[in-house]
């Protein structure tokens, strides 16, 4: 497996000053605003797993 993904901006500020927690693993501190945060991954939504219909659009929406 690779190693983890690491976000390039803060969700609060949108500084680049991050850095990985003692928190434990997914858990960042951007040292710009002082706020620390956690990234977890959820899993795979159903509707990625579905082929698209010839006619449906770009969006997801039916022409």
């Amino acid at each position: 497996m690779s190693e983890r993904a690491a976000p390039f901006h803060c969700p609060y500020c949108g500084d680049e000053d991050l850095r990985p927690s003692e928190e434990g693993h997914g858990a960042w501190e951007c040292h710009a605003c002082n706020r620390a945060f956690r990234l977890t991954f959820l899993g795979l939504l159903t509707r990625g797993l579905t082929e698209r219909s010839p006619h449906e659009t770009s969006d997801g929406g039916a022409s």
